[in-house]
């Protein structure tokens, strides 16, 4: 398992938990940050923060302190484990 700032531009991952306070939980939760969705690294910023995610057909930018307390797995791990892997938060939610 890794966090989400380790990810390379390019990169997917499966969100797996939100280690950080319950505020700032909900706040990405209702912008799609929810168990098993999947988020790619789109690009950083020239002095490496914040990073720009991809997650249900959005664009969210988060500095590396807030990545670093995501939880994320490779997609291939998340399929093999038998967990559903949701590409939106309405998939998520259900």
């Amino acid at each position: 398992m890794r966090v989400l700032s380790e990810l390379a531009v390019g990169e997917t991952g499966i969100l797996v938990a939100l280690d950080l306070p319950e505020a700032v939980q909900n706040h990405l939760m209702h912008m799609g940050f929810v168990p098993h969705a999947q988020i790619t690294t789109l690009r950083r910023a020239p002095a490496g923060d914040p990073t720009v995610y991809g997650i249900d057909g959005m664009e969210i930018g988060l500095r590396h302190e807030t990545a670093s307390a995501i939880r994320v797995s490779p997609p291939d791990e998340a399929l093999s484990s038998g967990q559903p892997v949701a590409r939106h938060a309405a998939e998520a939610a259900r």
